[in-house]
């Protein structure tokens, strides 16, 4: 049998995994984001960066999509989110770019099965907020090409209304239902989803 070398076995399973695929496939570099993982890998003998340190290199011009949702119970308290600022503007403060908010409120089972032709009756709606106008027209073709009716949903200040615990959040609605739940929506953070 063969021994795992005690510094990876402190490391989380998906750092320990990517340092042990990178090793088998002799690669020259990885990408780690836990400071454990990045000195293992270095010791290793691996050229090692994270996700920032590429969005730092990227070129002008990056196209980021912001798919996540602030959980506090899973993530901590992030004050700014807190007093008001949407999450999508605040992950772009973080990494220094823009971002555009989609696929946020889509099921992942409903995302790889539930594309379908444009003009479909009932074809699921995806919201889409973000400020670059041309990085936002990027997105909105990808949506259509994965099988959905993509929404203008506004700039990245207005993407609250596709938060959690908001009216379009976790529904498969048509781009009328979509339009009709971005309308509805308040600003206010339902309890559940605040710290």
């Amino acid at each position: 049998t063969s021994t795992i070398d005690p510094v990876l076995l402190r490391l989380d399973r998906g750092e320990r995994a990517a340092i042990i695929l990178a090793i088998s496939l002799k690669a020259d570099a990885i990408l780690v984001d836990d400071r454990a993982g990045v000195a293992a890998a270095r010791a290793k003998g691996f050229a090692a960066v994270g996700t920032l340190g590429i969005l730092d290199a990227a070129a002008d011009g990056l196209v980021v999509i912001d798919t996540n949702n602030y959980y506090p119970q899973r993530d901590g308290r992030i004050e700014a989110i807190e007093d008001g600022t949407t999450e999508s503007r605040w992950v772009s403060q973080q990494i220094g770019h823009p971002v555009i908010k989609v696929f946020n409120g889509i099921r992942a089972q409903h995302l790889l099965e539930r594309g379908q032709e444009p003009g479909t009756p009932g074809r699921i709606a995806l919201p889409v907020a973000g400020d670059d106008e041309a990085a936002k027209a990027v997105v909105l073709r990808l949506v259509d090409e994965l099988g959905f009716d993509p929404v203008d949903a506004g700039t990245i200040d207005e993407s609250w209304r596709q938060q959690p615990g908001s009216p379009v959040y976790g529904r498969d609605y048509d781009a009328d239902g979509v339009r009709r739940a971005l309308a509805e929506a308040t600003p206010e953070r339902p309890a559940e989803f605040r710290a």
